[in-house]
């Protein structure tokens, strides 16, 4: 049997797809697992042992497609469910097991407040997508694999103990502003090292000069690199973005700080350490204001980040950094 799993974007979200991966190819006898992503994910996958191909989506969807043809699927387990997913079953013509992305139910927490989320997380929901195939939740948690031979100079100068902070976040209301950043960096203590993109380096190099236990590497490091630091450390410090699930994948405690969304979409830190813990500012009618987020505070207070405990978050990295990792 061959399976084509479907999840074009983005980090968080196809690290929390790597159960459907694992125990389709463990608990069904021959069956060959490909994945469907975007080509600027493909790094993610591309060391997963229980994928046998990765097929990266560049500009052209009808080479895409052509080349989808040749492998002769059987099944398509699409996470996606999507415009672009739907269609690519149907250019295939091959039956496609579809994820519900329960969008109604998170239509009316945004929107009205009214709470019908279900209390299950995406990792379960994933793989309702296989149940027809007999496959089962194996309790593993995700994965994560990372080559051999990966570059790692650059993480020479770092300490033997350290937590790292990923500051960055592809929306701002997901993030915690660059002034509580700074206050939770001066309470922190133990060496902090900052993880992010080429947009978030400014920030770091501030940081870094302002306090001697932060280093910063935003935007020295590439996403494999980042993952290694995230690995080799004691704990992570991160908002609701991709890193945290990789943190969850290498079992990391990690102290995940929540703006704008909310763990009870479904999409907490997936059977990460026992000392990790989600940061949340509780009693605000507004909140969730949106299940992605926006480039600024719709109600201008931005409370769901400014009201963080900034001090409990800081104790409790404090307390990571002092264990071995």
């Amino acid at each position: 049997m061959k399976v084509l799993v479907v999840r074009f974007s983005s980090i968080g979200d196809i690290v929390l797809c790597t159960p459907v991966v694992r125990c389709l190819k463990e608990q069904l006898p021959n069956v060959v697992v490909h994945f469907a992503t975007k080509a600027s994910y493909v790094s993610l996958l591309t060391h997963n042992p229980h994928i046998h191909t990765v097929h990266a989506l560049g500009d052209d969807w009808h080479e895409f497609i052509s080349r989808l043809e040749e492998e002769g699927f059987d099944r398509i387990i699409d996470l996606h469910n999507n415009l672009r997913s739907r269609r690519l079953a149907l250019s295939l013509g091959v039956k496609r097991n579809p994820f519900d992305k329960i969008n109604v139910e998170k239509w009316l927490m945004v929107n009205l407040k009214v709470d019908r989320l279900p209390d299950v997380h995406i990792v379960n929901r994933y793989l309702r997508t296989v149940e027809d195939l007999g496959v089962k939740n194996d309790d593993k948690g995700l994965d994560f694999y990372l080559p051999d031979d990966l570059d790692d100079t650059a993480l020479g100068q770092l300490p033997e103990v350290y937590v790292c902070f990923a500051i960055g976040g592809q929306h701002a209301t997901k993030k915690l502003p660059p002034a509580s950043i700074a206050e939770l960096l001066s309470k922190a203590q133990g060496t902090v090292v900052l993880l992010g993109g080429p947009e978030d380096q400014v920030l770091g190099k501030t940081l870094a000069e302002r306090f001697e236990n932060v280093v910063n590497m935003c935007g020295e490091l590439s996403l494999l690199q980042s993952a290694l630091a995230i690995k080799r450390s004691s704990g992570v410090i991160t908002h609701d973005t991709g890193m945290m699930h990789i943190a969850a994948a290498f079992g990391k405690n990690v102290l995940s700080i929540w703006g704008n969304t909310i763990p009870s979409f479904g999409m907490y830190p997936y059977k990460a350490g026992e000392g990790s813990v989600m940061f949340e500012v509780d009693g605000l009618k507004c909140r969730p204001c949106s299940k992605i987020g926006f480039d600024r505070c719709p109600k201008g207070h931005f409370r769901c980040m400014t009201d963080q405990d900034l001090e409990l978050i800081a104790d409790k990295a404090s307390v990571l950094s002092r264990k071995e990792h």
